[in-house]
């Protein structure tokens, strides 16, 4: 098993955190780790439009980049 902050390899298979976003009609999906991104009309159409294109990016770089911590959290300010 490998681990950095945002991604776990087991075996043959790789648990990523991601990152979604909706701009206009598009949602966006983004691998924190790698930084690879794809797109779909659907969120569900997003992250399998990133699964396709995670693997074919892992087909070709074996190790999984190290990235820095990151923290999602809330904060209050004055409107």
């Amino acid at each position: 098993m490998y681990q950095n902050n945002n991604c776990i390899k087991r075996g043959s298979s790789m648990t990523c955190q991601v990152l979604v976003t909706q701009e206009e009609k598009w949602y966006v999906a983004t691998d924190i780790a790698s930084n690879v991104a794809s797109q779909g009309k659907t969120m569900d159409e997003a992250l399998s439009n990133l699964k396709e294109a995670l693997e074919l990016y892992y087909e070709d770089n074996e190790t999984v980049p190290e990235s820095p911590a990151a923290f999602l959290t809330t904060i209050e300010v004055s409107s």
